[in-house]
């Protein structure tokens, strides 16, 4: 058996017709906006903006993110195709399973777990750390015990559990409770922005992009692969440190291919993918560059605030105020993060299940909620005992090199299923293949060696780990593997755009798609 055998994409949309794996149809264009914007914008618009600006950048922060958003979009391009073209849950598992083959779609899959599941625990973490001030700012603090840093983070073990009830009931509920979250976030940006322009001061914008100056080097397992290879001193603004920006912003973008992993649940995914995943990367970019040019003419960006730019922004005008506002946003903010990453957990491992890649009975899902019920119990209790118990902090770089691994595969897989299947009808096309998607995974592997050396340690250790899987368990039980199983799904092929609300429950269907 061939560890790179390679599922077609008319297997993979069959599989998706089978009773016993068939998720509801209900998601909308807007919907996935709403959930592309929802898990981008997180604490890093509070954050993130304020540490690049003052320690690599200075005003010029704001090309940084145009730049970041410029790599983001080729690949975003790449996921549009495939999202499109193989409307099926899994995001890059699913596109690489067709693509490179079943071994490097295990990687990317085991990849993405580790991303989502770490992803979701962090986000939590900061959650609770965010709730803990608001609190406080009104007046009723947390007990320091059950809250952030302490012996347990009841917080945020309690948000992972009432998250993963809502997931548990429906995707479309639980979208609905998002675009709620959402809509406050973006107010409460916005609002920001807003009152930010009165205290601008156009001086602080002057040098936009101040002379470049030595940096400070990280050294031994701290300093990135790339420094620890080649020996280049890192260097700070000027043109240089408009790139180091980037790089540092770009993992501010990071999310909008969870979306992705809503292919199947969507009414009609090759016109809606395209619109979800580049409308919210489209958003997230203004929202981003209208926020750094703000704070970097409210406070000279040598006095910003790299913990809390934001917030501090406010304080240093006097606009105490402004802080309560702020806290608030980002509960609200991680609040959508934490929901989008379990959801897209879920459809990660319910690809890998119905692969038989894990065990199958993971897979089943809920005969009324059309979810899949089990794999939201194991990921809901996985995340929350994860961010109530244990300091992931130093693990967070680990969800970036999972997420850019993941970009690199699917851009190369862009160019790889086009020369195997020129004859696969393509809703949306990447243009100027191969040279957009191949420019793509040059730039998301550029990022991943600016990742440090201990965090490509780690990598390489939860890659063996789960070769050690493969090999002894998911390479023998896989379905693609089995006697029969090509000739059982091709005739079960559907068009991508089967309308659910045609299917009678009481036959043992779904509910009417919304």
């Amino acid at each position: 058996m061939s560890v790179l055998r390679t599922k077609s994409v008319e297997q993979a949309i069959a599989d998706t017709d089978e009773p016993e794996f068939r998720l509801k149809k209900s998601l909308s264009a807007l919907d996935l906006i709403v959930f592309g914007v929802g898990v981008v914008i997180g604490a890093g618009i509070f954050t993130l903006t304020g540490r690049a600006a003052h320690d690599v950048a200075g005003p010029a922060i704001v090309i940084s993110f145009v730049v970041a958003a410029i790599a983001c979009a080729l690949a975003a391009l790449c996921y549009a195709e495939f999202a499109s073209t193989v409307p099926v849950a899994g995001s890059a598992y699913t596109f690489s399973y067709s693509s490179l083959g079943e071994l490097f779609a295990w990687i990317i899959g085991w990849d993405l777990i580790l991303e989502m599941f770490l992803g979701a625990s962090v986000v939590a973490q900061g959650w609770s750390a965010y709730l803990g001030t608001l609190m406080a700012q009104l007046g009723f603090p947390i007990p320091a015990v059950i809250g952030y840093g302490g012996v347990v983070d009841v917080m945020a073990i309690l948000l992972v559990l009432v998250l993963g009830v809502l997931m548990t009931f429906g995707i479309k509920e639980s979208l609905r409770v998002n675009l709620v979250l959402v809509a406050i976030k973006i107010f409460i940006v916005l609002f920001v922005i807003i009152a930010g322009l009165l205290f601008v001061n156009p001086a602080n914008w002057s040098p936009f992009i101040p002379p470049a100056e030595p940096r400070e080097a990280a050294s031994g397992l701290t300093q990135p692969l790339l420094q620890f290879l080649s020996g280049i001193e890192p260097t700070a603004f000027g043109v240089g440190g408009i790139f180091a920006g980037a790089a540092l912003v770009f993992f501010a973008y990071i999310g909008f291919d969870v979306v992705a992993t809503t292919a199947e649940e969507t009414k009609n995914p090759q016109r809606d993918m395209p619109i979800g995943i580049l409308g919210s990367l489209a958003i997230c970019t203004v929202l981003y560059c209208a926020v750094a040019l703000v704070v970097t003419g409210m406070v000279p960006y040598q006095e910003l605030d790299p913990a809390a730019a934001l917030a501090n922004a406010f304080v240093f005008h006097g606009a105490d105020w402004m802080a309560i506002l702020i806290s608030a946003g980002a509960v609200a903010g991680l609040t959508t993060v934490v929901l989008t990453l379990l959801i897209g957990a879920t459809r990660i491992i319910f690809a890998m299940s119905r692969d038989a890649l894990l065990p199958p009975g993971l897979a089943k899902v809920h005969p009324r909620f059309r979810t899949p019920w089990l794999i939201s119990l194991i990921v809901t209790v996985i995340v929350a005992l994860v961010a109530g118990l244990t300091r992931v902090g130093v693990l967070e770089e680990m969800v970036n090199i999972g997420t850019l691994s993941a970009f690199v595969l699917v851009s190369v897989g862009v160019i790889v299923l086009r020369r195997k299947r020129p004859d696969l009808k393509r809703s949306f096309r990447v243009p100027f293949s191969p040279w957009v998607p191949g420019l793509s995974a040059l730039i998301c592997l550029y990022l991943m060696l600016n990742l440090t050396v201990e965090t490509w340690l780690r990598f390489v250790i939860w890659l063996a780990i789960g070769f050690v899987i493969y090999f002894a368990y998911s390479r023998r039980h896989s379905r693609l593997g089995q006697p029969g199983y090509e000739d059982f799904a091709l005739p079960h092929v559907v068009s991508h755009t089967r309308d659910d609300s045609d299917d009678d429950p009481r036959r043992g269907g779904v509910e009417p798609a919304e």
